[in-house]
């Protein structure tokens, strides 16, 4: 039976939700993504692992597309695996997705049309590592070009469900590609950053991902802030709040430094041995010398931590 189109809207609306709900940390995997969404004691999915343009049974409508961020050495097969990164950052409204094929009619390409016409919010899986997507809702088709073998996308930015069925005119794009820029850069600062130190907190070792966060040593609002491994360490979500209220400080040579404040603190074994005890250790360092953070921006970052008081 065919989902009604408001009926297709609400499921829709669910597994957008669901899918904002795993991008906490700012991506999402593959392996979040195979897992679907259960929605009214059902398991929808969300992507089909060999194909980028995906429509569920269940539904009336397009769900998802996907751009797949290439692994360094692999084939490129679409010219959008090069380019929507870089439109982006030009600031370009529409947003170019490679047809899949060369057949405009083949049922994969039908769907964005389809999509188009209707007015359909779909989900845009935009790779940022290999393996790893920022979703970004609502995205719209608002261009079907069978000459050229591609689709025209723009972003939108919704509150409501309601919102999200409309097309985004001019101004709301311009605002929507700010925030999925924003959104890229933190996204592709995390996982460069995770990767360089093999998923590990700098200070305490911890192996768990969903924990860490990409801190800047020079905030991304100044001019030294740029989202560049050499201007990130990766951290506990602890460490991290205490690395930018200055209660943790690193200097030029890699030494942690622990806070009087901190250090006065007795809170029992795990706050001594992961917090306590760091003081005077040296901060794991990613196994590649060009990744390791710049010993310029810690020094200019030690020196609010010392301003402190410390």
């Amino acid at each position: 039976m065919v989902m009604t189109t408001a009926e297709d809207a609400r499921v829709r609306m669910l597994i957008a939700a669901h899918v904002r709900r795993l991008s906490t940390s700012g991506s999402l995997s593959s392996s979040d993504l195979l897992a679907g969404a259960k929605v009214d004691g059902q398991r929808i999915p969300i992507v089909n692992p060999q194909r980028g343009i995906f429509k569920p049974k269940q539904l009336r409508y397009l769900l998802s597309i996907r751009t797949v961020y290439p692994k360094i050495g692999a084939r490129v097969w679409y010219d959008d695996q090069r380019e929507v990164h870089a439109q982006i950052e030009a600031g370009e409204e529409v947003i170019d997705y490679a047809f899949q094929g060369s057949d405009p009619d083949a049922f994969d390409n039908q769907w964005l049309r389809e999509a188009m016409q209707d007015q359909v919010p779909i989900l845009y899986l935009l790779g940022v590592a290999p393996g790893r997507y920022s979703a970004q809702f609502p995205t719209f088709v608002v261009d079907w070009n069978p000459g050229a073998l591609r689709a025209g996308i723009a972003f939108g930015a919704p509150i409501t469900a309601a919102e999200a069925a409309n097309v985004p005119d001019s101004a709301e794009r311009k605002y929507a590609l700010r925030t999925v820029r924003q959104r890229l850069h933190q996204a592709r600062f995390r996982e460069a950053v995770l990767t360089a130190y093999g998923n590990r907190c700098a200070i305490t070792g911890l192996p768990e991902p969903r924990l860490l966060d990409a801190a800047h040593i020079i905030g991304d609002l100044q001019s030294k802030g740029q989202p560049v491994v050499p201007n990130g360490l990766p951290l506990s979500k602890v460490h991290h709040a205490a690395f930018d209220a200055n209660l943790i400080g690193i200097d030029p040579d890699f030494r942690i430094h622990v806070s009087d404040a901190l250090l006065s603190i007795n809170d029992g074994p795990m706050f001594e041995q992961g917090v306590k005890l760091k003081h005077g250790e040296k901060i794991r360092l990613p196994s590649r010398t060009k990744d390791h953070p710049d010993q310029d921006r810690l020094a200019e970052r030690f020196q609010h931590f010392q301003a402190q008081g410390h």
